[in-house]
């Protein structure tokens, strides 16, 4: 089951991380939409709702929970880079996934996708080096998250749900 629910393994911040991790990491961003919108451009509506995993959501669902996903960690850096210390407010994606518009057709959320992560990466590229270590707080645990681990969880977070959708095609669908 793990190797279902984390198939590329939990997000691990680096020691050391270089500037081209970095860099990579922006690029996975960036290339997020198109490489999603490939994945599912041509499933059927049985197979976007069917699930990676026993219990787990459909791929419906983590296309639709990737847009809001990524809105929140859009704005959570931009309030990292425009207050000091924010705190962020957090959500139940469980829940927001049982909302009635996760049913949709995906374009209305790879349409956000595409928009929002075209302006994400030019962001991502314009942050200075002492802006990666600005930080926000998550109020559970009080946890500081600095801009830099940020986004490399969020380019984990981009390919980790296009491994589920790809695990899906690869091994069927249930």
């Amino acid at each position: 089951m793990d190797n279902k629910k984390y198939p590329i393994g939990q997000f691990k911040y680096p020691k050391d991380l270089t500037h081209d991790l970095l860099s990579d990491w922006i690029t996975t961003i960036a290339t997020f939409p198109k490489n999603l919108n490939m994945e599912v451009q041509n499933l059927t509506d049985k197979q976007l709702d069917s699930s990676y995993r026993k219990n787990g959501w459909t791929l419906r669902q983590i296309v639709h929970h990737c847009a809001d996903s990524h809105m929140n960690a859009f704005c959570r850096m931009k309030l990292a880079l425009t207050e000091n210390e924010p705190t962020i407010k957090p959500y139940f994606e469980d829940r927001w996934a049982q909302l009635k518009d996760y049913e949709l057709p995906l374009d209305a959320s790879l349409a956000i996708l595409e928009g929002l992560h075209t302006r994400w990466e030019i962001l991502l590229k314009s942050i200075s080096n002492s802006d990666l270590s600005r930080k926000f707080v998550h109020p559970e645990g009080n946890r500081r998250i600095s801009i830099v681990e940020a986004i490399g969880m969020y380019a984990w977070h981009c390919e980790h749900h296009l491994a589920h959708i790809m695990l899906s095609k690869k091994i069927g669908y249930e």
